[in-house]
C-alpha cells in the first residue's frame, strides 16, 4: 500500500505569472461516488489515463492505490459515472530539490491556483518559494473531490 503525504498551499497570483514554469499538462478529473472520506478519482492527464483509489485522510498522509488505465476507458467513466469534472492546468517546478505541483483551475474553479508537495514523512522540511501564500492542507474546501461537488465560485 502507497501512502501520500502532500501539503497544500495557495499560490500568490501576481507573482505566479512570473515564474518561468513551462508548459503546464492539460487535466480532466472526475469523481466516483463512495463512502465519505474514500475518493476514486478518473483523471485524463495529456494522452494517460489513471483511476486512483485513496483513503481517509489521516493528517495530511492517505492510503493511495493509482493504476494506468486506457484513456477511451477514463472518458467512458468520466462521462458515466462523474458529475462534475475537475479542468485544470498542472505545471512542475522545482524548488530547491523539491518538485511543486501547481494546479490553475479552469470553468467553475477558474481563479483558484494551488500548490502541492508531496513529502517522504510528515514532518519534512522544506523551503517555500515565494509565490506560496497560506497553507490549506486542513481545509478539506480545497481537496479537488470537493471542487468537483462544491466549486471556487460558488463560495
Amino acid at each position: 500500500m502507497a501512502i501520500e503525504i502532500e501539503r497544500k498551499f495557495l499560490v500568490k497570483q501576481d507573482l505566479w505569472t512570473a515564474v518561468e514554469k513551462g508548459t503546464g499538462k492539460y487535466y480532466v478529473q472526475g469523481y466516483i461516488p463512495t463512502e465519505p472520506g474514500a475518493t476514486v478519482r478518473v483523471r485524463v492527464a495529456g494522452d494517460k489515463a489513471f483511476l486512483t483509489i485513496k483513503g481517509p485522510s489521516k493528517g495530511i498522509a492517505k492510503s493511495e492505490f493509482e493504476y494506468e488505465i486506457p484513456v477511451n476507458d477514463a472518458n467512458q467513466l468520466l462521462g458515466e459515472l462523474c458529475a462534475q469534472p475537475i479542468i485544470k492546468y498542472r505545471f512542475e517546478v522545482d524548488y530547491n530539490g523539491k518538485r511543486w505541483e501547481v494546479d490553475e483551475f479552469l470553468g467553475d474553479n477558474a481563479g483558484l491556483i494551488v500548490a502541492e508537495i508531496e513529502l517522504t514523512h510528515e514532518a519534512e522540511t522544506f523551503d517555500l518559494p515565494h509565490w506560496i501564500d497560506q497553507e490549506v492542507s486542513d481545509d478539506k474546501r480545497y481537496s479537488n473531490a470537493s471542487l468537483a461537488r462544491r466549486p471556487y465560485q460558488s463560495w
